[in-house]
């Protein structure tokens, strides 16, 4: 049996991991895709304490991975199934076992929401994305739509505009939500347009995205836009399959917990984008990941 176990790599599980290790725990983290979580789908990473240069999400969640491993933390690809939270020792199922442990974190983040279209959901990897670092590259000398107001939309424009032929940045309002910074950055780009007051309201193409219908909300006007690929920024939701009708959430699927990570169940802890926080970063995330390991490590004193 485990002392801790982990659900969730990015920046939250990793911290998590480290601050496990460090308090002599036998921790163990399961992460079905790559470490990092969103951290890694980031083109640049400016505002990290400690970091004075830019520094790409990939190298960032590269760090931090390394980091955690140089403390012996145990990382296993393999997708968690279910989870048994009833009584003193938790059970983690996988594809592939069913491990015990004296105290749970949960780190499973948060992914992007989507526009809810038609289409959208058969043309992603053929004209829509939801991630620009990934798959930016594939659209040099294009013309791409990025929809949302928010950093990482405008972080996303602000990286496709080194490939792509022409940027539309398409928000539903007449002001953008993101840091000063990155609007101005945007504003000035001559390859970024902005299409202010405006939504998506349909996919067009056979095979794969050849354009968007879109309509401007204060007149109603309706036009098409030739474009080549759309990437959607519009905020998270978080992951909580594993833990939707075994937690309490709020309105948006959060987990509620307390300023220690406490979800209401003993031993079970919650980190990250996934739990309801008022501010979503990186540092926050990290934040989150130590103190649910600390907590963690004293609940376990305590009551093994």
């Amino acid at each position: 049996m485990k002392d801790i176990i982990i659900i969730g790599g990015g920046v939250a599980g990793l911290t998590a991991g480290m601050y496990a290790k460090r308090g002599g725990m036998d921790a163990v983290l399961f992460e079905r895709m790559f470490p990092g979580g969103q951290a890694s789908t980031t083109y640049m990473i400016e505002n990290y304490p400690g970091f004075d240069e830019p520094i790409s999400g990939p190298d960032f969640s590269m760090k931090m991975e390394n980091h955690a491993r140089r403390y012996g933390m145990e990382i296993l690809y393999d997708e968690v199934k279910e989870l048994e939270l009833e009584g003193k020792v938790k059970k983690v199922v996988t594809e592939k076992e069913t491990y015990e442990c004296k105290a749970l974190i949960l780190a499973m983040g948060a992914s992007p929401k989507t526009l809810g279209l038609e289409k959208e959901d058969k043309f992603r990897g053929r004209g829509v994305s939801y991630c620009a670092t990934c798959d930016g590259a594939f659209y040099k000398d294009k013309v791409v739509a990025v929809v949302g107001g928010g950093d990482t939309a405008t972080e996303d424009a602000l990286f496709l505009a080194q490939y792509a032929s022409k940027v539309y940045l398409i928000h539903r309002r007449d002001q953008l939500r993101a840091s000063q910074i990155l609007q101005q950055r945007v504003m000035e780009h001559e390859k970024i347009e902005i299409l202010w007051d405006t939504v998506v309201e349909a996919i067009i193409g056979e095979e794969q995205v050849e354009g968007l219908k879109i309509k401007n909300v204060k007149d109603n006007f309706t036009s098409e836009l030739k474009i080549d690929g759309m990437f959607v920024a519009i905020g998270i939701k978080p992951n909580n399959e594993l833990i939707k009708d075994k937690l309490n959430l709020d309105e948006s699927g959060f987990v509620i917990t307390d300023e220690n990570m406490n979800v209401g169940i003993p031993g079970v802890f919650a980190v990250g984008d996934l739990r309801r926080k008022p501010v979503l970063q990186l540092v926050t995330a990290a934040s989150d990941g130590a103190v649910g390991a600390i907590a963690a490590q004293r609940y376990i004193v305590e009551e093994f």
